[in-house]
């Protein structure tokens, strides 16, 4: 038998790296004949850093850098065990965790930090190996600046029609005139760059970047209509250079999130936009772990119908071979046995013991995740 763990982790309760074990914990507790493999597994957002390390056996590289409001702090990173790829979690340096210890200023926060890890990644090499492609995971941020920080940090300068750079953050995308990226290192459009989202909302309109996620970082109406008004002429300055139609940025699916940081990086070094757990699978080699499985046991904290629009569990399930049974172990569960079995889930369990509250499931986390695996692999294995 072969019995594969893929977890996302349990947010504010347990690693998914940490919930990988706690599964396999469990399954050998009924299982101990079996084969069984941990995957620890991420969907793009945070925690993706630690799950691709996990898997990689690698320990994190820092780097020094500054928080969204320019402030100093220092970032972690990883690299591959070859060093041609690197992971770089975008919150590291301006999420919105960073940021909690002032009130949030929308409109000056910026993406600069981020440009700074990912200079420093293009510079620097492994044994002589140079990175080859770079995977950014762009959840939590707490900035609304197009990604204009990001290429900050990278050598480009936005001017403004008098041929000053613009005030950073969101705040100065609206009087952006022209953009002068001589200062670009070669290397910056030489590597591959992946951005893995989780949504698939437009840089603008009642839908963007600034309206859906802006009051999450603190902007207010007014506010919220000057990110809007700025991110759309940021799309219009660089349609202009790269002989793309502007409403072609401003409608593509993923490019409002985490405050349009998709916008600057596809138009000037080509990126693509990714669902992240695809980005995931493809560089853990998700559908090679999977090959020949029985029984494949996944979870997150909370089972709902976001969980089958590209998640973690949605990704495994949807690559686990059809003679495979597909167990989720949740926090909560809240999808019907129909829902979970027309997508592919066999079964779903909560590991919710009784009447408890969030705090008290997440202390014993780890426990209830492994003596849940075991009840559900007592019932598969009666089949």
């Amino acid at each position: 038998m072969k019995i594969v763990c893929v977890p996302d982790s349990f947010k504010g309760s347990v690693t998914a790296a940490e919930a990988a074990a706690a599964l396999a914990a469990g399954a050998r507790q009924v299982c101990d004949e079996a084969e069984i493999l941990q995957l620890p597994f991420a969907d793009g957002g945070e925690g993706t850093l630690d799950a691709l390390l996990a898997v990689w056996g690698r320990a994190p590289e820092r780097v020094a850098t500054v928080d969204a409001l320019g402030r100093e702090t220092e970032a972690r990173y990883g690299l591959s065990p070859d060093g041609r790829t690197a992971i770089i979690e975008a919150a590291e340096a301006n999420g919105l965790p960073q940021v909690s210890d002032v009130p949030l200023q929308p409109l000056r926060a910026d993406t600069y930090g981020v440009g700074l890890i990912a200079r420093h990644v293009l510079e620097g090499s492994v044994n002589g190996t140079q990175v080859e492609e770079i995977l950014l995971c762009i959840g939590g941020s707490s900035t609304t600046d197009g990604g204009t920080g990001i290429l900050r940090g990278l050598g480009v300068e936005f001017l403004d029609d008098g041929g000053a750079p613009v005030q950073p953050g969101g705040e100065g995308l609206g009087r952006i005139a022209s953009i002068e990226d001589s200062g670009l290192p070669p290397r910056a459009g030489e590597v591959r760059w992946r951005i893995a989202v989780d949504v698939d909302n437009p840089l603008t309109g009642q839908r963007g970047a600034a309206a859906v996620f802006g009051p999450q970082k603190g902007a207010e109406a007014e506010e919220i209509k000057v990110l809007d008004e700025g991110l759309g002429r940021l799309a219009e300055v660089l349609a202009a250079k790269t002989g793309e139609r502007a409403d072609s940025y401003r409608s593509a699916e993923g490019f409002g999130a985490a405050g349009g940081i998709p916008l600057t990086l596809v138009s000037l070094l080509g990126a693509e936009v990714v669902p992240g757990s695809t980005m995931v699978a493809e560089a853990v080699g998700l559908e090679e772990v999977l090959a020949g499985a029985d029984l494949v046991l996944t979870g997150e904290g909370r089972l709902d119908s976001q969980s089958l629009g590209g998640k973690v569990v949605d990704a495994v399930a949807s690559r686990a071979p059809d003679s495979a049974a597909v167990v989720v172990i949740a926090g909560a569960v809240q999808l019907s046995a129909a829902e979970c079995r027309a997508h592919g889930i066999t079964a779903a369990f909560s590991i919710a013991p009784g009447a408890a509250d969030l705090a008290e499931l997440q202390a014993e986390a780890a426990g209830l995740i492994e003596d849940t695996a075991a009840h559900a692999c007592a019932l598969w294995k009666l089949r």
